[in-house]
């Protein structure tokens, strides 16, 4: 066991933290996860201006292995998700904290400053693709450690409450990152933005890195963290968790999680994408109105978390499950159909919803799956596959799916056929909200 600072172990005896310690661990927590975020979701963007610069190819073919490098970062995510994983559970969640930030930012900053087709060749696309690894590697650790570490701190009857506020800090990120492309695309013109311009966005990611550093490096272990780590220094015979107990929890999370990252990298990362080339919007108009949305998803989240702590969390999970599995080919065709800005901005909002009761409800109802002592690997590894296969790939699937069978209206089988399979698999779950963690 790795020596626990008598200090923390004072003040962290007890199953719940103090009441000043927990707003502050998580606004950390929240601040981190912003910034890494942030690093992650701006290329998909970007992903037109990136094709145009990094792959020698017509239009569609150009988006799609633009989309495909977009979707090999997440490749990476479950490798990262069980080393860092790994890391987080033996040694603490605030080492694996620092860690993640640091890879996110070096693969960030790194494709800001890489050289474009036409001046390196065939070395750019690969060296695109090989900073996207080391950003998958740092988000694939990133997402579970931050989730344990702030499901962890809540006190117990606040646990959804706190993992939506995480949720919403992460929504915050895509807001972030729409807001500056926007504001970007609109004051360079398109020549300016395909040259020079687009690196600014990737830049910025490496300004606020000291920021996120000097957060992380002030956080304390989580009371569960320490609490897990005291028990097996007094007890080193605990049995651990089966192989078989550990494969089915981490086979439940895996398929929870296809809704929630089929939806999340469709309707927020996808769409500016899909709405400037298949619904008349300039690209400055697709990402405002993704903003505006985006901007549902912040303030929803957290309310949702609130309400998943009074009437649990499979409500909210199914309620989500089920509207996607109904609405989502009506949706996308009044998009299709009716594509004027406030139409489209409308339904953006409307689909946030769906996702904000997910994203409320989901972070505390993964955690609550698993045994603090292995928490974090198995979540991370479970979550992180899921979201590599199924989100990873949505904005590639999408694409391929619209040039497949010529409609633009098949994203939405897409995300009909995600819900119905995490709804089953919610169906499974047992209420955990007003119980202790594991």
């Amino acid at each position: 066991m790795n020596p626990v600072d008598s200090q923390a172990v004072a003040v962290f005896a007890a199953d719940t933290p103090t009441p000043f310690q927990a707003p502050r661990q998580l606004m950390a927590a929240m601040v981190g996860n912003v910034l890494e975020y942030y690093d992650f979701i701006v290329y998909a963007f970007l992903a037109s201006t990136l094709a145009r610069n990094f792959f020698h190819d017509g239009a569609l073919g150009g988006l799609l292995a633009t989309f495909a490098a977009f979707g090999v970062g997440f490749l990476a995510r479950p490798v990262g998700g069980a080393l860092i994983g790994r890391l987080a559970d033996t040694q603490g969640r605030r080492t694996a904290l620092l860690i993640t930030i640091f890879g996110m930012a070096l693969g960030t900053v790194g494709i800001g400053l890489l050289p474009t087709y036409n001046s390196i060749g065939i070395a750019a696309p690969i060296l695109l693709v090989l900073l996207r690894l080391i950003q998958g590697l740092a988000a694939g650790g990133e997402w579970g450690t931050a989730t344990s570490f702030i499901v962890e701190s809540a006190p117990h009857a606040k646990r959804g409450l706190y993992g939506g506020f995480g949720q919403a800090s992460i929504a915050s990120s895509s807001l972030a990152s729409s807001v500056i492309v926007a504001i970007v695309s609109g004051v360079f013109t398109t020549s300016q933005m395909d040259d020079w311009a687009w690196r600014v966005p990737f830049l910025l990611g490496g300004i606020l890195l000291p920021i996120g550093v000097y957060l992380r490096s002030n956080l304390t272990e989580t009371p569960a963290f320490i609490k897990a780590q005291a028990e097996s220094a007094k007890s080193p015979e605990l049995p651990k968790l089966p192989k078989g107990a550990a494969l089915a929890m981490m086979s439940k999370a895996f398929g929870f999680t296809i809704i929630w990252t089929v939806s999340y990298y469709v309707m927020l990362s996808y769409m500016p994408t899909f709405l400037s080339k298949y619904a008349g919007l300039s690209p400055t108009q697709a990402l405002v109105s993704n903003s505006g949305a985006l901007v549902v998803l912040v303030l929803a989240t957290p309310c949702f978390g609130w309400l998943s702590d009074r009437v649990g969390r499979k409500p909210l999970l199914l309620g989500c499950c089920g509207g996607f599995a109904l609405l989502s080919y009506i949706l996308f065709k009044v998009i299709l159909d009716h594509a004027s800005f406030i139409t489209i901005l409308s339904v953006q909002m409307f689909f946030n919803l769906f996702i904000a009761a997910f994203s409320g409800a989901a972070p505390a109802a993964l955690c609550e799956l698993f045994p603090t002592h292995s928490r974090t690997k198995l979540l991370s590894i479970g979550y992180s596959l899921s979201t590599a296969i199924f989100g990873g790939f949505a904005p590639f699937i999408s694409t391929w799916l619209i040039g497949t069978t010529g409609s633009p209206i098949a994203p939405s089988l897409y995300l009909t056929a995600a819900a119905i399979i995490s709804g089953v698999v919610i169906l499974t779950f047992r209420e955990t909200a007003h119980e202790r963690l594991r």
